[in-house]
């Protein structure tokens, strides 16, 4: 026995009629006459006389009918919550500090679009700090630029990134196209703290060169590093995202690095026990489309 058996049974109690009881559920009629007889054979009773080529519904057929309306009734309340439960959850999503000042707004926007009466609780920190939030279930999920470290994260790529190195207008490398990795050297660098993929990225390569850096000042700010450079207090390296309008305007340089390349991904990362629901999904793949474009 089943719903449909009980859906059916409570459209030919309604109608007293078979036949009309197919068309309105939109099967065949002798579909409808052997669910009843299925019903019939389950609990062993007669639901309906058939008398004069009419319906009749039996004392026993009110009996199931009472509880057949209250099952199905149940039932789809239960439905109707659980989908309102759906399109209203809450999201928790970590971000870091690139990708956070980057698109994170946008996603936030195209994902309400979708389910207006979802809510979404964010944090925006370093990589670290995410993955850790992450592995406490803290987070449902995080997007980061940095590398993950713990065997129980899964991580998902979804869209592309360059750091570039920037300085200012009266940075003696304004005027240069390219620098070596030499000339890196005792340059004023402000950067990322550590924890961030930004810092992480820039500071291993410069390692595999043999290059000592000058750091300094650190900052968790991207537009605090952006406004010191600009202030010609240090060089940095960045997100080209997050110094698109400042390169446009003249207020940043970028100055290309001999032989060196800073690509890397965004990724979504998220625990390998995490129960993916329709919400996160959805939001995963407006971020798999950012790359599309």
């Amino acid at each position: 026995m089943t719903l449909r058996h009980l859906r059916v049974f409570i459209t030919v109690a309604d109608l007293g009629n078979m036949t009309q009881a197919a068309k309105k559920l939109f099967v065949a009629q002798p579909s409808v006459s052997q669910t009843i007889k299925e019903l019939e054979e389950y609990y062993d009773i007669r639901l309906f006389e058939r008398l004069s080529k009419k319906l009749y519904i039996t004392e026993e057929g009110k009996q199931l009918l009472n509880y057949a309306r209250h099952i199905v009734s149940l039932f789809d309340e239960m439905e109707q919550k659980m989908r309102q439960s759906t399109e209203s959850s809450t999201l928790k999503i970590g971000a870091s500090i690139t990708v956070g000042t980057c698109i994170l707004s946008e996603l936030y926007a195209r994902f309400l679009s979708n389910y207006p009466t979802a809510e979404i609780e964010s944090v925006v920190d370093n990589t670290t700090v995410i993955e850790d939030m992450v592995l406490k279930s803290e987070l449902d999920f995080g997007l980061v630029e940095g590398p993950i470290h713990s065997k129980f994260i899964v991580s998902k790529p979804f869209m592309d990134d360059e750091l570039i190195l920037v300085c200012g207008s009266e940075h003696p490398f304004r005027d240069k196209k390219s620098v070596t990795v030499d000339e890196l050297s005792g340059v004023n660098f402000i950067l990322r703290e550590k924890g961030s993929g930004t810092r992480e990225l820039f500071e291993s390569t410069m390692i595999s060169k043999g290059i000592d850096l000058n750091v300094n000042w650190t900052c968790n700010s991207a537009e605090a590093i952006k406004n010191a450079v600009i202030s010609n207090m240090g060089v940095s390296v960045i997100s080209k995202m997050l110094v698109n309008n400042e390169l446009k305007n003249g207020r940043l340089f970028h100055i290309k690095i001999d032989k060196v390349e800073f690509k890397r991904k965004f990724n979504i990362i998220y625990h390998r026990n995490k129960y993916i629901s329709k919400p996160i999904s959805e939001f995963w793949d407006l971020c798999l489309s950012l790359n599309k474009r």
